[in-house]
């Protein structure tokens, strides 16, 4: 039995079908939201197969579910998961239809070789699925926090099917387009690990603020390593990723990697620094860098290396191709990284900070306010995952960063508050529950289901998003806060502004400003909305 069966048998003493609003299972409870209580037969419920408990409120009724029904409906809503997948790959154009498919928190990322073939409206009206966007090259199918479950059928079902898809044509669109496309498939699959090592780190500067931890402790170097760990073996994480997009061998890319971080070639460049003689490979000097947690270093290796792999498969002689093809692969891409890509990629991450960094000098209010305001619209499209790796790079080359989490923090917490507002001021059950539970996601720093439950259909929420984070944002450049770990930006990654050897005053900023991006988008929100039927009255 699943969940809608399981409703079949409760429709009769809720008043019919049409005395019910929207419903919802957490956990063990089936929360249903009803539009006349007294229709409403609690005595009748409670002797329906599988029911626990029931109790009404004003306007809402809580089931409680038994054990035993709760694990049916648990393997009938993995079932739900399996049939999702296959109607979305149905309906996207099966399964040649597809390049490659990635997901990041919310959404199914696909690469089509032919969007025309994507039935977008059915997909739409498929349940399960909150909305469609497409831009920059990918087809995105928003299915919300369950998008892992989906994924994972998905991908079972693609590789049941045969064998991988052919690579893609050539891809069309501008270069813009197909930049921030690369950029996005390269960065969301390594978003898990960058955000458990931000929420380490939070855990921990919040444990030392709090004087529950030393910082001479075992315990606090144990956790701090942990967390360190995904930062200083990013190279790696990031080779596996941009492999996989720009089609090369994703093993052979970790392994350069491994050799820009390697602890020999650490020690021989600090020595070379040391003593002023330069080491060199085949006489070809190797700038003095290290590269544990650096960005561009590694993204200009691995192209190469896509460039490189089909030349030395190529050439090599079909007997011996096996062996021939990586060790051609990796002496021309190791050695081109270690004396000219890597050196040119090291200068542009620190050109890029020290642009960012002046930027926060003369005018450190403008990128927060702008990303504060326009975020929504960025999300849309699925572009604000570009923003991620100008993040990454300034907390790995300066420490910390001013400009694209303060922003982003600003523009969740304002889109939540709007969405909230909505909940306190309409007279629509079924809108209540929606932004009160979309609201709550959205301050925690998952915003897509309230964007696109919400503020893509309330024009009013929109302007209070804009309003509150711009003004949130404002705030935050203002006083140049610094985020130093990372993280999905809403209320629990707050502890991300504590720095270890930062005064508190740092996170008090991004407390005070995620307050006024709340404050304003709440009010704006409540001010300007209106319930339909007033409207119209």
């Amino acid at each position: 039995m699943d969940q809608q069966q399981f409703l079949q048998q409760l429709y009769p003493h809720l008043g019919g079908y049409a005395n019910v609003g929207r419903w919802q299972a957490r956990g063990g409870e089936l929360y249903i939201t009803v539009k006349d209580r007294s229709m409403v037969d609690l005595e009748s419920i409670r002797s329906v197969p599988g029911v626990a408990g029931a109790q009404l409120g004003r306007s809402r009724l809580c089931i409680t579910v038994s054990t035993l029904y709760q694990e049916e409906l648990h393997m009938a809503k993995k079932e739900n998961y399996d049939e999702l997948a296959k109607k979305i790959i149905g309906l996207v154009g099966g399964e040649e239809n597809i390049s490659n498919v990635t997901h990041c928190a919310t959404r199914l990322r696909f690469n089509l070789k032919d969007e025309s073939k994507a039935d977008t409206d059915a997909i739409k009206g498929t349940p399960g699925v909150l909305g469609v966007a497409s831009a920059n090259g990918q087809y995105q199918v928003i299915i919300g926090p369950e998008v892992t479950q989906v994924y994972e059928k998905l991908t079972a079902k693609l590789g049941d099917m045969g064998a991988p898809a052919a690579p893609a044509e050539e891809k069309k669109g501008s270069v813009v387009s197909r930049l921030i496309d690369t950029i996005t498939g390269i960065f969301t699959p390594i978003l898990p690990p960058l955000t458990a090592a931000g929420m380490l780190k939070a855990v921990l500067a919040v444990l030392v603020a709090f004087k529950l931890v030393s910082s001479d402790s075992s315990t606090y170097q144990v956790v701090n390593f942990m967390a360190d760990a995904t930062f200083y073996f990013l190279p790696i994480l990031l080779a596996n990723s941009a492999a996989k997009k720009l089609g090369c061998n994703p093993y052979l890319a970790m392994m350069l990697g491994g050799i820009l971080i390697h602890p020999n070639f650490v020690s021989m460049v600090s020595a070379s620094q040391e003593s002023g003689v330069a080491v060199t490979i085949f006489g070809l000097p190797i700038y003095n860098a290290t590269y544990s947690s650096s960005v561009i270093p590694i993204l200009l290796g691995v192209l190469l290396m896509s460039k490189v792999e089909p030349v030395a498969t190529r050439i090599s002689p079909k007997a011996v191709r096996f062996f021939t093809a990586p060790l051609l692969t990796m002496f021309v891409v190791g050695i081109a990284t270690l004396c000219v890509l890597g050196p040119i990629g090291y200068i542009i991450s620190n050109i890029l900070a020290s642009a960012i960094n002046g930027l926060s000098t003369i005018a450190p209010w403008l990128a927060p306010t702008i990303i504060g305001a326009l975020l929504p619209f960025l999300v849309m499209t699925g572009t604000h995952h570009a923003l991620t790796p100008i993040g990454i790079n300034n907390r790995m080359t300066i420490g910390f960063d001013t400009i694209i989490y303060p922003g982003q923090l600003a523009s969740n917490i304002a889109q939540g508050a709007a969405a909230l507002a909505v909940s306190f001021k309409t007279k629509n059950t079924e809108l209540k529950e929606l932004t009160s539970s979309t609201g709550i996601t959205a301050v925690c720093g998952i915003t897509e289901p309230v964007l696109y439950g919400v503020t893509m259909k309330i024009r009013t929420n929109m302007i209070a998003a804009m309003a509150g984070g711009g003004v949130g944002g404002f705030f935050m450049g203002l006083v140049n806060t610094k985020n130093y770990s990372g993280g999905s930006p809403g209320l629990l990654t707050l502890p991300s502004y504590i720095g270890l050897d930062a005064p508190m005053s740092n996170f008090y900023f991004a407390c005070a400003g995620a307050a006024i991006a709340f404050v304003v988008g709440f009010a704006v929100s409540y001010i300007l909305y209106k319930d339909p039927e007033k409207e119209n009255s």
